[in-house]
């Protein structure tokens, strides 16, 4: 059997448990805020638990890999597209709900809400610890599974635990984020886990103050992050609080460098830019030359905090070595 058809063999298989849940040839770059990329050999659109299951069901069945797809504020996938399951939480993942306690509130969200709704609905319950998040274009499972942060905060301070899907055994449950690794831009959450919701524990707040403060932090990424296609910043800081990705880029005079479509944002050098209609494919080789240009220079492998699908190569062909300064 060659390559092709055993592909489209296990496709078959995918779709003979999906039904119609299953659409075929979905481009993906609509659903990313690069919005450049191929399409999913199926996509999912899941508006039940029940579905999540199925997909599971589907991919355990047929042997093809799960892609799950929040905002896509740090995802790229490759022009050629994906083999496999792309699957996006709908309407059902997408609620909020504030539970008072002495002193403040539990706040459980679930995994399709986007991090700015959070941030603005928990300020409006009148409860602190989230304004951070109205500064990133992402949702409250990507947000956990990154551990995404900023202006000095992060998910980890205040995340209670989840409820996750893992598509393979098929369990689901509550787990605490004490069990989830939580780290830097990142977590132990594999891509087999669906986060369903999550619970975050907030403090009672001054509301117009926490408004206040929302305004800033929209200010501030206004003033100093491009807008436009892209998905933040591209690299994480070497040493967090000590070594910036974007001042090692900067410092090497690469604002403007350009590859085919892509582009070092001009405003902020730890972004990259793609072109309307341009090539997920650019993007890549151009983080992969600011790598190897850092690289050389600085002696700091740079490490993506972008997702990188269906690309044929695993790594971006710049091989890391121990961090010298």
């Amino acid at each position: 059997m060659t390559g092709a058809t055993e592909e489209r063999a296990r496709l078959d298989v995918a779709v003979g448990v999906l039904g119609a849940l299953a659409q075929r040839e979905v481009p993906l770059g609509p659903h990313t805020t690069y919005r450049v990329g191929g399409p999913a050999a199926l996509f999912v659109r899941a508006e039940s638990e029940d579905d999540v299951a199925r997909v599971g069901r589907a991919a355990s069945a047929s042997g093809l890999p799960v892609l799950v797809v929040g905002r896509g504020s740090n995802l790229l996938v490759a022009d050629a597209g994906f083999v496999g399951v792309a699957l996006a939480l709908g309407s059902f993942a997408g609620g909020m709900a504030v539970e008072p306690r002495p002193g403040g509130g539990d706040v459980v969200a679930g995994g399709a809400v986007s991090l700015p709704v959070l941030a603005r609905q928990s300020v409006a319950a009148g409860l602190t610890g989230l304004e951070w998040a109205v500064g990133v274009p992402g949702s409250v499972g990507g947000g956990v599974r990154m551990n995404a942060g900023g202006h000095g905060s992060d998910v980890a301070g205040t995340l209670v635990g989840v409820r996750a899907f893992d598509l393979r055994s098929g369990e689901h449950g509550a787990v605490p984020a004490s069990a989830l690794a939580l780290r830097f831009r990142g977590s132990d959450l594999g891509g087999d886990q669906v986060v369903l919701s999550a619970r975050f524990r907030l403090e009672h707040g001054d509301r117009a103050r926490s408004e206040r403060e929302l305004a800033e932090i929209v200010r501030w990424r206004r003033d100093h992050q491009p807008g436009g296609q892209n998905a933040g910043s591209v690299f994480v800081n070497p040493v967090p609080g000590q070594v910036s990705a974007g001042e090692l880029i900067d410092a090497l005079g690469l604002r403007g460098l350009r590859i085919g479509t892509a582009e070092v944002s001009t405003k902020h050098a730890n972004f990259i830019q793609a072109d309307a209609g341009g090539r997920a494919d650019d993007v890549r080789a151009l983080m992969a030359e600011v790598r190897r240009r850092v690289l050389e220079a600085t002696g700091y492998a740079l490490r993506s905090e972008i997702r990188q699908i269906g690309f044929e190569d695993v790594d971006d062909g710049v091989r890391d070595r121990e961090l010298a300064p």
